[in-house]
């Protein structure tokens, strides 16, 4: 899809199929984007369901008007791919998910990891968990999707391997190339199910979490022979398993 894309909590075709666009995204929409009669534009839940619509008209600064004649749903992906992603330090934790949700990731696991320099806690953690699922947010919007990847409550490490203990695939990307880690390029992948990807901190994924996880059935693997920034190793490992599952086709 090229048309913009605008955030709703309701899609209705009633009303004779118009449809009032207002409030923040309605002001994006009139003051920042200037769309006029006969643009198309597409309004989604991002939780699959949308509608491309036709512009009617622009009223005031911040309500746009537009004809919505019916409501789709884009089916759920397959195999679906989350990525637990260690708290990186700054603002590289919104840099992830930004890129992540670009890519097309379906959902994300923030994650405490041992060596993790960030630490979430209290109201900070709590602000630092709604920046990253506003990223996502925003970040879905940009690149035209309509369904936007889901972001979880911070997980403990015994809650990550939980969640691999369920997978259809589990990975852990290492950066300890003597540990015996295989290359995730020819890794075998599921035709349908779930993915869940672990990339730890800066640091690396220390030994008593990597025995955790392959414990509960995932395997070490490396992207190549070089070693990626934490908020730059989970695009990337994305962006290849979305082409390898055929995704990407």
């Amino acid at each position: 899809m090229t048309a913009p894309v605008f955030v709703v909590e309701h899609l209705d075709a009633g009303g004779g199929g118009q449809y009032v666009l207002d409030g923040p995204e309605g002001r994006h929409a009139v003051s920042v984007k200037r769309l006029q009669p006969g643009e198309e534009v597409v309004l989604t839940d991002g939780a699959g369901r949308y509608a491309v619509c036709d512009v009617v008209a622009a009223e005031g600064k911040d309500r746009l008007i537009v004809h919505l004649t019916s409501v789709s749903e884009e089916a759920e992906p397959s195999p679906r791919i989350t990525v637990v992603q260690a708290l990186p330090k700054g603002d590289r934790g919104e840099l992830a998910v930004e890129t992540m949700t670009e890519v097309g990731v379906d959902a994300i696991v923030p994650w405490q990891a041992a060596r993790c320099i960030t630490q979430w806690k209290g109201d900070r953690g709590l602000k630092a968990l709604g920046k990253w699922r506003a990223t996502a947010r925003e970040a879905g919007k940009q690149s035209r999707r309509v369904r936007f990847p889901e972001v979880a409550d911070a997980a403990t490490t015994k809650q990550v391997a939980a969640l691999l203990a369920k997978a259809d695939f589990a990975a852990v990307l290492h950066s300890d190339f003597e540990h015996g880690s295989e290359a995730l390029a020819t890794a075998e992948l599921p035709a349908e199910g779930e993915i869940v990807l672990v990339v730890g901190p800066e640091g690396g994924v220390s030994k008593d979490e990597l025995a955790l996880f392959e414990e509960a059935g995932a395997k070490a693997f490396v992207l190549g022979p070089t070693v990626l920034r934490t908020s730059t190793a989970g695009t990337a490992a994305t962006a290849l398993l979305l082409g390898r599952t055929g995704r990407w086709a």
